[in-house]
């Protein structure tokens, strides 16, 4: 079995909070990096691309989601917590859902919709860093 090779230089990636019906959408990463962790889909920004291009890309990839992207809720830096771990700068946007329904690709291995002020009681559930905060901002940009 091959190890990914991490950059060695920061990699730029984005992130959607995707509200439907007052709720939004969390996937749990099936691999590495965050295996077992709740989040929100996105990935790497490819050379060339846009943010937006981006994250529509990372969205359909993971989920299959059609979205309308709002604006940006927020940013998080993740420094390599190990050797050989990857150092991102992962750019955070709010959007709606605009079609289609999830299906998930081999990244991720589960999806719930949740209402943001249900988030502190999920004890049960491992969320990645800072997801809270993202999806609060997000949820003020979406407004009612």
């Amino acid at each position: 079995m091959s190890v990914a090779v991490q950059p060695s230089r920061p990699q730029i990636a984005v992130s959607a909070a995707i509200f439907r019906d007052g709720k939004v959408l969390l996937t749990r990463r099936a691999r590495s990096p965050a295996k077992g962790f709740y989040s929100l889909p996105g990935g790497r920004v490819e050379f060339g691309e846009s943010l937006h291009q981006a994250l529509s890309r990372e969205v359909d990839e993971e989920t299959g989601l059609d979205i309308e992207i709002i604006g940006l809720a927020g940013w998080r830096e993740v420094l390599p917590a190990a050797a050989g771990a990857g150092h991102y700068l992962i750019m955070s946007f709010a959007a709606r859902w605009a079609g289609k329904e999830p299906v998930l690709n081999d990244e991720l291995d589960d999806y719930r919709w949740i209402a943001p002020d249900a988030l502190a009681s999920l004890g049960a559930l491992k969320l990645t860093g800072g997801l809270e905060e993202v999806i609060q901002s997000a949820a003020r940009l979406i407004g009612p």
